[in-house]
């Protein structure tokens, strides 16, 4: 074992309060891997619970692993070393499972790179009784597992706390002795959520789209069933382990939401995490209690937090035990000067809102169901209570844009900029207004799944145009993504089976895309930049998100004919 690397675990772990070391023995023992680096996974508050869930099981013991920092991957791949985890220091190939947390398509090369560096074969058909079971779960893959199909033995399709005491419960029998075969079919006639993909046969038709689906057993169930807490009440969501070497290391996180009643068309958050669920402040107390004895924010995380029906009560209780609050996000209707008040007492400087298109018929087809009225009362809001930096959140390349809506974004950022200044007197202004603009991606279960890409070309002119015309604007910082990037993460997110190829390609290439691309032939195309068919078989269709397909199709059709939403 290499010290060096040994080291930088145990220098981590002093670093850390609330990490759970077990003892090695007769427990089953899984590796939780975040295929991204330790500060980025750190703050992720869905791997903090599944560390947690799992570890509570009195049979099981998790330690962690992450993609090695840039300067420990040379040390890594020039020695025999295989990827450790940091709680003992363990190769992650002697776990009995190795279960990686996936909330982002951009990070599903990692996966097979941090498969490689623990010596375990990619492809899960080559795996042996000797290898970890290999699993996945996460929002991204409960969206669309299938471009990882090749590389996983199995699936948990929904949220953690529904699924995990089913699945442990079953894979015990790893340590008893069952066979590999025999434990996945176990699970998929009895786990609901569970997903094995070599235990379903998949067809496509001449022209390569899904033509049938069906399974190798009569026993497994033809559709996956994703699963949902219906009570987030009866369990905490919160921080495990404190960290100052994180994203949001002086933060104690805490999650006051689950899903979103919205329905924004472009958003899976809207559709697959219904029902909209709020903890309440009974259930929130204890976690409050234990941030602000820590020193810590309170960083209150959820898919819509600001709907929260006692948001205010729950910033005034934190206040009241003397500590302070953090909200990532606020929906523009709710910030009213109430919010904005107590925005101002928590010591914010900060605010990030999301528009997300500038003109009002190009928000009407998204339905965000925002004015511009409500977006510079808003801002109104945030003047008045001192509030001086603001975060705007855009996209580009919606369906049915045109140039003259990326021209609305510019006339609103500078619409916002002169009401400040025409309200102060000509004094005040925001110190720092910061757009994030980035590309539309479509996203599986979405109104918007038959929508394909916006042409990269069109997108990079776009938000070309939308720099220049805030260069005069000095407060104004642009930022944005890089659209070939959206590409990828679009063929990532929906792709089938056959994407799995150009993976492992990408894998065998050192990450070198256009490489790859040449390499395997798969059309990239097919699934990016083909309008769907709506009455073809998707990818993800075998998963029931709980979303009525009728549903879907009346939202998409609505938002193509401008029709208003309903």
């Amino acid at each position: 074992m290499s010290w060096k690397l040994k080291k930088k675990c145990l220098d981590i772990l002093a670093g850390e309060e609330g990490a759970v070391r077990k003892v090695w023995g007769d427990s089953l023992t899984v590796a939780l891997a975040y295929p991204n680096l330790y500060r980025t996974g750190m703050a992720n508050l869905g791997f903090q619970a599944v560390y947690s869930l799992i570890n509570r099981h009195p049979a099981c013991l998790c330690e962690r692993a992450f993609l090695p920092d840039p300067g420990d991957r040379g040390t890594r791949e020039t020695s025999p070393e295989q990827l450790l985890s940091l709680e003992s220091q363990r190769p992650l190939a002697e776990f009995d499972i190795l279960a990686f947390s996936l909330s982002f398509e951009n990070d599903y090369p990692n996966v097979l790179r941090m498969l490689a560096l623990a010596g375990i074969p990619l492809a899960a058909g080559d795996r042996g009784g000797r290898d970890p079971l290999v699993i996945a779960g996460g929002i991204a893959v409960t969206l669309n597992p299938e471009p990882l199909a090749d590389f996983f033995d199995l699936f948990l399709i929904g949220e953690a706390e529904p699924l995990l005491p089913a699945f442990l419960g079953a894979a015990l029998r790893l340590r008893g002795g069952d066979s590999r075969w025999d434990l996945l079919a176990e699970i998929q006639r009895t786990v609901p959520g569970a997903y094995c993909p070599r235990l379903y046969r998949v067809s496509t038709d001449p022209e390569g789209r899904v033509a049938g689906r069906e399974p190798l057993d009569a026993a497994f169930p033809e559709r996956i069933v994703r699963q949902t807490a219906p009570d987030i009440d009866v369990f905490t969501t919160q921080q495990t382990i404190m960290t100052t070497q994180t994203e949001f290391g002086g933060m104690f996180l805490t999650e006051v939401s689950r899903g979103c009643s919205r329905g924004c068309r472009f958003c899976a958050a809207g559709f697959v995490c219904r029902p909209a669920r709020f903890r309440s402040a009974a259930a929130l107390a204890d976690s409050f209690r234990e941030g602000i004895e820590a020193g810590k924010t309170i960083g209150l995380v959820g898919t819509a937090v600001s709907d929260h029906p006692q948001l205010v009560a729950l910033c005034r209780s934190i206040l009241a035990q003397g500590g302070s609050a953090a909200i990532g996000s606020l929906r523009l209707d709710r910030l009213s000067r109430p919010v904005a008040a107590l925005l101002q007492e928590t010591g914010v400087d900060t605010v990030s809102l999301a528009p997300e298109a500038g003109s009002q018929r190009l928000r009407g087809v998204i339905r965000k169901g925002i004015s511009e009225e409500e977006i510079l009362s808003a801002v109104d809001n945030l003047r008045e209570y001192g509030i001086v930096n603001l975060r705007l959140y855009f996209m580009v390349g919606l369906p049915t844009e045109t140039d003259e809506d990326v021209e609305e974004i510019i006339r609103l950022v500078k619409g916002i900029q002169h009401r400040v200044r025409h309200a102060s007197g000509g004094k005040g202004k925001f110190r720092k207004l910061t757009l994030s603009v980035n590309q539309f991606i479509p996203k599986p279960a979405t109104p918007f799944q038959w929508h394909p890409l916006e042409d990269v070309a069109l997108v990079k002119r776009r938000i070309r145009r939308i720099v220049a015309g805030l260069a005069g604007e000095k407060a104004v910082t642009v930022t944005h993504d890089l659209p070939k990037w959206n590409y990828i993460q679009a063929l990532l997110a929906l792709g089938d089976r056959r994407v799995g190829k150009l993976l492992a390609a990408v894998h065998r290439r050192s990450g070198n895309w256009a490489q790859a691309l040449k390499e395997v032939n798969v059309n990239p195309d097919f699934y990016v930049y083909r309008p769907k068919e709506i009455d073809e078989t998707l990818p993800w269709d075998f998963i029931d998100h709980g979303v009525d397909r009728a549903v879907l199709v009346r939202e998409y059709r609505q938002a193509l004919s401008g029709a208003a939403p309903r």
